[in-house]
């Protein structure tokens, strides 16, 4: 029986097997459900193509389906829909840190010398009470800081849970408020 013949339960077998040929049958079939999804709560189709092959190797890594609890379609829906709203979530925060940064940025700044050492001084008290947190804290913050990368991007790129990145930046940047706490006030 071809691959394309079988059932949503054949399918996860084969493909937790290792015939990745069982995961493109999956995506023919639910591919453009996960996508249109993506694109309706997103609003970008650049966006919503990461995220559709996002979810599909999510899925190919076994990310915790359970058939007991439905159809392979609907678990995919309803992490493209979780993922989909914790970008949005994401974006969202990172469009008011920009604003707030850029409203902490006096207008009239004229780029004198003064300001230039200043910026570079407390460039360097950052840099300086960065390399007093943890290494994994450090090289989380600076994916997403220095790099500009989302907490997605660094998941996949350190092959980590995103839960795992969202507590290091957490902790790292509660620990770099309190030694940044005389430069903040």
């Amino acid at each position: 029986m071809s691959l394309s013949n079988q059932s949503e339960a054949e399918l996860l077998q084969s493909m937790q097997s290792g015939d990745l040929s069982a995961l493109g049958v999956l995506y023919d079939r639910y591919g453009e459900a996960v996508y249109r999804l993506a694109l309706r709560i997103l609003g970008e189709s650049t966006e919503a193509e990461d995220l559709t092959q996002e979810i599909f190797l999510a899925f190919l890594r076994g990310d915790k389906y359970d058939s007991n609890r439905g159809s392979i379609i609907v678990f995919l829906l309803t992490m493209t829909r979780s993922r989909a709203i914790n970008r949005l979530h994401q974006k969202r925060s990172q469009e008011r840190l920009l604003q707030r940064c850029q409203r902490s940025t006096p207008e009239n700044t004229q780029n004198n010398l003064m300001d230039k050492v200043s910026l570079g001084e407390i460039a360097e008290i950052v840099r300086e009470a960065l390399q007093e947190l943890p290494v994994n804290q450090q090289e989380v913050l600076k994916m997403a800081y220095y790099d500009g990368l989302s907490q997605s991007e660094i998941t996949k790129k350190l092959n980590i849970p995103l839960g795992t990145v969202k507590t290091r930046s957490r902790q790292g940047l509660l620990k770099l408020r309190k030694l940044l706490k005389d430069l903040v006030d």
